[in-house]
């Protein structure tokens, strides 16, 4: 028996270096990720298994010589079509749920409230990019004045001063800078391009164009597509104000960040809980997905951290739902805005040079509109994933549509035909015989199984004890095979499986309430009548929900049962 410990120890062993053999190897092996930039140009890098989501950030930041970077993010889209925003305290590889090689952009996360107060020239060029991304995409609405505006300061900031020798009278459609660029809007472009603009340099340009889109309602917007309440199609977004709603293209919420009061979710149900005229509101939201649900919720817990906390020291871990079970748990890691722009005031280097895209690589030329559009009414449906495409989603007349750019227009007549949700068999590995090496196997063979089975002494006991039991019970399904008493045992036996069928299924319920009061009681008990104040007791009792049941039933149901027991001890001492 020593030796056979002695040996068992030893392979234990053995696994164990094998083991971390094997993971040393792992986290050797490197991961090329490739990350699209705002001006559609890439860099690519390789990273380790645990090599975290700060790391891209900053690789990004130090290729631009970037120093305000705490506006920007890195955005990726698993195989489920779900955006996300890669966290920068967790490993890359443990997010990224897509096949190798990894593919993610670089987008601004968040909107500076004052776009004047950015410091450096190349951050404010880096947000124009973002918002030239944002008006084509449709995602900045606006109307024809304000459009014709903003046109006009991208084609001066990429062309400069109108020149007649150089600019023909039809220069404008090289660019594509809406959604829906009509022969009207082009022309008012132009004319406040010649007659308006001229002087102007690029960053000026750029700046006037950030300064415009700041006062628009859409300005930061990154909708969300959901239902309300009554099932209507509505866009959730958050600003530097606070929390917006819109539907189609008229913003019908604005709750600001003083007045939120928590966020969370459930399942693919979102709620925000704030404060409106002096009244606790409840704003309820359904998602497609719960991973939509949940990616919403992390977007508004960042959003609200970072505009609403004064310092980084106050940011707190949050949770999803807090009545009887933490759910899922995040916290925001980062500097606020306030910090941010305090620290950019400090900024003294010398500005760095800012490398625009030439006329010719803008994503304004026209040679983008030369592309294949490929636009999917349903996003959330699983689709094959691609290393040549590229997710932005624009709002058009309510609708949400994802644009897929594919660089090979055949590859997008194949995509045509292949289903974008299809349920495919488990495969079967013909190199070994298929199915059918399951039933041909001799050591499977049926007869072979009988066999067995018939040798084995137990079974013979079974099998002379069922004709025992036949033998006994052999009168009573001669008497059933008559016409009455067919019907007698019929009757019989169904009202016995419903009689036990309903006792079973009262047993059941009287178990599942009796553990639910079990459970609930006395915790209702402690936090209605204890004074204990814990932190997750208090967030509890300052919910909107456990205070309705507080005062409109649980006071009421308290003062009645009192009052009974005044009146039995009443009558119980008189008598």
């Amino acid at each position: 028996s020593f030796i056979t410990l002695h040996c068992v120890s030893v392979r234990r062993r053995m696994k164990m270096l094998r083991f971390r053999r094997a993971s040393i190897q792992s986290m050797d092996e490197e991961t090329l990720c490739t990350i699209r930039l705002l001006d559609d140009s890439e860099i690519s890098c390789s990273i380790q298994r645990e090599t975290k989501g700060q790391f891209l950030l900053e690789h990004v930041c130090n290729h631009y010589n970037l120093l305000e970077r705490d506006y920007f993010g890195i955005r990726y889209v698993d195989p489920e079509k779900q955006r996300h925003w890669l966290e920068p305290n967790k490993p890359v590889v443990r997010q990224m749920k897509s096949q190798q090689p990894y593919i993610m952009c670089f987008r601004v996360k968040f909107y500076p409230h004052e776009p004047i107060k950015i410091k450096e020239e190349l951050t404010r060029y880096l947000l124009y990019l973002q918002l030239k991304r944002d008006i084509y995409h449709g995602r900045l609405l606006c109307p024809f004045a304000e459009a014709a505006y903003l046109g006009a300061y991208i084609v001066q900031a990429e062309l400069g001063d109108y020149d007649p020798e150089e600019h023909p009278s039809d220069y404008i459609n090289d660019f594509r800078l809406f959604p829906k660029q009509s022969l009207k809007l082009e022309r008012k472009i132009m004319e406040i391009h010649r007659n308006e603009l001229r002087g102007q340099s690029a960053a000026i340009a750029e700046l006037n164009m950030l300064q415009r889109s700041h006062s628009l309602e859409t300005y930061g917007v990154d909708p969300h597509p959901c239902k309300d309440f009554t099932g209507s199609t509505a866009f959730l977004g958050f600003t530097a104000i606070g929390f917006v709603v819109f539907q189609g293209n008229k913003r019908i919420h604005l709750l600001k960040w003083a007045d939120v009061s928590k966020l969370k979710f459930e399942g693919k149900t979102f709620y925000v809980i704030g404060i409106q005229k002096e009244k606790k509101l409840l704003l309820t939201f359904h998602t497609p997905t719960p991973a939509a649900c949940k990616h919403l919720w992390k977007c508004g817990v960042e959003n609200k951290t970072f505009y609403k906390c004064m310092k980084s020291s106050q940011i707190k871990t949050v949770s999803s739902s807090n009545i009887f079970f933490k759910g899922s748990r995040f916290r925001y890691s980062g500097r606020v805005a306030k910090e941010v722009i305090e620290a950019s005031s400090k900024i003294q280097r010398e500005q760095p040079e800012v490398r625009r895209a030439m006329f010719g690589q803008s994503r304004s030329f026209n040679s983008l509109s030369r592309k294949n559009l490929i636009m999917n009414m349903e996003p959330l449906v699983p689709a094959l994933p691609s290393t040549n495409e590229y997710e932005e989603m624009a709002t058009d007349n309510g609708k949400t549509l994802y644009l897929h750019t594919l660089t090979h227009p055949k590859r997008s007549e194949k995509c045509k035909e292949i289903p974008c949700a299809s349920m495919l068999p488990t495969p079967v590995d013909d190199s070994q015989g298929g199915v059918d090496s399951i039933f041909s196997s001799h050591v499977q063979s049926p007869a072979r199984l009988l066999r067995e089975l018939h040798a084995d002494p137990d079974i013979q006991a079974q099998l002379e004890a069922e004709r025992e039991r036949d033998q006994i019970y052999e009168p009573t399904r001669l008497a059933a095979r008559s016409p009455v008493g067919r019907v007698l045992s019929l009757h019989l036996l169904s009202s016995n499986d419903r009689v036990n069928a309903c006792l079973l299924s009262m047993a059941r319920f009287i178990a599942v309430v009796s553990g639910i009061l079990i459970v609930t009681v006395p915790m209702l008990l402690l936090l209605l009548e204890s004074d204990i104040d814990v932190s997750f007791l208090h967030e509890i009792r300052q919910t909107p929900e456990f205070e309705q049941f507080h005062y409109e039933y649980y006071c009421p149901f308290r003062r009645w049962v009192l009052c009974k027991v005044s009146m039995a001890m009443d009558n119980f001492w008189s008598d």
